[in-house]
């Protein structure tokens, strides 16, 4: 089973996907390409063209035709060898891993990735079938993802997805364990899909005295990196509540410098009118 931010060992993937199927899949006719050592070793130029593939419902990944393998590089040598036959529920082969070897010819530098690639075997039926001859990299494997020219950080972007970042004069106040501790009359309302609405304010709104840094790093391919604060009240730490992103990319660029709480861990108000409409801590992968 595909777990969100934790990625499978790609066996038991494959025989969970081939026998329950993707969540969905969508053909793209976005040129894919990863890099290795240095060398571009699947690139979906001139084949029939990547497919996002949901393996769980909150995200894709990329695959590619069997046939993106790149074998010549000029300058490296790159060798694919079978690995691992993939056995499903009858003693079929329904996949095999690869082991991949890239060599830098002019200092003889080698990288290898021996858990990283898989392809499904041709044939599958059912709910697997637009898998058949696909292959699968962990997308910690590579060292680079591009999407055309452009590189991909975490995992692929949704291309159902799309967030969308609002100024509003309605106030916010934010409690944790009964106290007061942000209150701000403007701020920057962040929707993304499936997630609650994210409120973010100066750090001038909150108070400073209860926050303490944190060492947690994040990364998000819609925003960016996101560093952390934990908020102290009462003797009791509350983890890496606070975030904010220093440098976001740029479709989110109005959230620079400004800090957000989770909903989800918080007492939290929005102004409606002359009043103060409590919010529910709504449910989330974060929750």
């Amino acid at each position: 089973m595909a777990v969100p931010g934790r990625e499978v060992d790609l066996p038991t993937l494959a025989r969970h996907l081939v026998e329950h199927g993707p969540v969905k899949t969508l053909r793209t006719e976005r040129r894919v390409r990863i890099l290795i050592n240095g060398a571009c070793v699947a690139d979906t130029l001139g084949t029939t063209g990547a497919l996002f593939v949901w393996e769980h419902e909150y995200y894709p990944q990329l695959y590619f035709p069997r046939s993106a393998l790149v074998r010549n590089v000029q300058g490296y040598d790159i060798v694919y060898e079978d690995h691992q036959d993939v056995k499903g529920d009858h003693n079929q082969i329904i996949a095999n891993t690869l082991k991949v070897k890239v060599t830098r010819k002019a200092d003889n530098n080698m990288k290898e990735v021996k858990d990283g690639f898989i392809v499904f075997s041709d044939g599958l039926a059912g709910k697997a079938s637009e898998l058949s001859g696909m292959l699968k990299v962990q997308f910690s494997a590579a060292d680079q993802w591009l999407e055309e020219d452009t590189p991909m950080f975490v995992h692929p972007k949704d291309p159902f997805k799309r967030i969308d970042v609002l100024q509003s004069t309605r106030g916010v106040k934010v409690a944790v364990n009964g106290k007061t501790i942000a209150e701000t009359s403007t701020c920057m309302q962040l929707y993304e899909g499936g997630l609650p609405i994210r409120y973010y304010m100066p750090l001038t709104a909150i108070d400073n005295s209860v926050l303490r840094p944190s060492e947690t790093r994040t990364q998000c391919p819609y925003k960016g990196e996101a560093e952390y604060y934990d908020v102290v009240v009462g003797n009791k730490t509350y983890k890496d509540i606070v975030w904010y992103y220093t440098r976001p990319i740029t479709e989110c660029a109005a959230i620079a410098g400004l800090y957000c709480f989770y909903n989800e861990k918080v007492d939290m108000w929005i102004q409606n009118g002359d009043d103060w409409e409590k919010l529910g801590q709504e449910k989330s992968i974060f929750s």
